[in-house]
């Protein structure tokens, strides 16, 4: 197969679809890989360690295109990259689809066959393919809400960890799962006051048996949220359903009483956001402020240590990468029922249940769709 890897253009966006080491095994299995020259500048890699690997360097994400039959990314498609796509084109990457028409529009239109990263899920329900970012956004939300926090940045000026004789930032964490768990590590390794606040009680039974008493774990009613939140220094939104909008916990209302200078760290932006105030911002411009409170809603947050996150990615993407050129993305797709909901998009039909009903598409699912298309074109 023929693997096409562009450089990412989203805003600060320096992580890289593949490293020479997953171009690598692609060669290794007889497939051929075109890379967008400096694709992987941010990561450490250039274009002589890609052509070590295997690799052809193509100098446009148009030649890219036009070269590959399998694009691999790792953020959605921008609009000019959307309009590159074709219905010979599997596309392989994150696209958080549910809160964005316009991509999901746009994917519908040109026919390919979209793959998304954060729907494929394990023989447990997990997320595989989202877990690394999410370790990764987990640990900067603490570190990216603790900057926010410094006056300069419009904080109230509380350091997260105090110093001895004066109390430490409260940090509350909303979701248990591996944002916050993560989330969580890093605010009690800095020396916060950490609640988690979860609907799960064997969510919240697990992470008090790893965290022991220095972690304070909440059931999640609406009274309960809005006690935390208000009290709070730094309110870290870590909740996710799967390929769907993020529930809207937090309201405008909630945030107009929180205290001056705290701080909300919407890592659930990709998926539209859990505070009624979030909008996507971008690593040069991170934060914008609402009565008072600092909102950090950054829609790639990996992407602030791209080297880290890059590999943890294709650790991950790299087994399922090579499935779908080794067999095409059909077989591979059919051949794993895990791999199968990463499915979003097939030649005109949306076949991810959550992203139809949040944009009022007909719901196809994934395999009627790809045993569909093969009865037609055989007919």
């Amino acid at each position: 197969m023929r693997i096409g890897v562009p450089k990412e253009i989203k805003n600060n966006e320096f992580r890289v679809g593949l490293t020479p080491d997953s171009v690598h095994e692609m060669t290794a299995h007889g497939h051929e890989v075109f890379v967008e020259t400096n694709a992987g500048a941010g990561i450490g890699a250039s274009d002589a360690d890609y052509e070590a690997s295997g690799a052809k360097i193509l100098a446009t994400a148009q030649e890219i295109f036009d070269a590959a039959e399998m694009i691999i990314k790792v953020k959605e498609p921008q609009a000019v990259e959307r309009a590159m796509l074709r219905p010979h084109h599997i596309l392989f990457t994150y696209l958080h689809l549910a809160p964005d028409a316009a991509q999901t529009a746009d994917l519908v239109k040109s026919g390919a066959t979209c793959i998304a990263y954060e729907t494929v899920v394990d023989s447990k329900g997990g997320l595989p393919l989202l877990v690394p970012m999410s370790q990764v956004a987990g640990r900067l939300s603490v570190t990216a809400g603790a900057k926010c926090l410094e006056k300069i940045n419009g904080g109230s000026g509380v350091l997260v960890g105090g110093v001895p004789g004066v109390e430490p930032a409260k940090v509350v964490v909303i979701g248990g799962g591996v944002v916050g768990s993560h989330a969580i590590t890093m605010a009690l390794g800095l020396g916060a006051d950490v609640t988690v606040l979860d609907r799960n009680t064997q969510v919240l039974s697990n992470l008090s048996q790893t965290f022991g008493s220095a972690l304070k774990t909440v059931y999640s009613t609406k009274a309960a949220l809005e006690k935390q939140v208000l009290a709070a220094d730094i309110v870290v939104g870590a909740v996710l359903v799967a390929g769907a909008a993020a529930p809207k916990l937090v309201t405008a209302e909630m945030i107009a009483k929180m205290k001056p200078g705290s701080v909300v760290v919407d890592v659930a932006i990709d998926q539209g956001g859990c505070f009624e105030t979030s909008k996507a911002t971008t690593h040069s411009e991170p934060t914008y402020i609402v009565d008072e409170v600092v909102h950090y809603c950054v829609a790639n947050m990996p992407g602030a240590v791209p080297r880290t996150s890059t590999y943890a990615l294709n650790n991950a993407t790299l087994p399922f990468a090579l499935a779908l050129a080794d067999k095409g993305a059909k077989k591979a797709l059919l051949d794993d029922a895990n791999f199968l909901p990463g499915l979003n998009v097939h030649q005109g039909k949306v076949t991810c249940e959550a992203v139809a009903t949040a944009l009022g598409y007909d719901y196809v699912d994934p395999e009627s769709a790809l045993n569909s298309v093969a009865a037609s074109q055989a007919a």
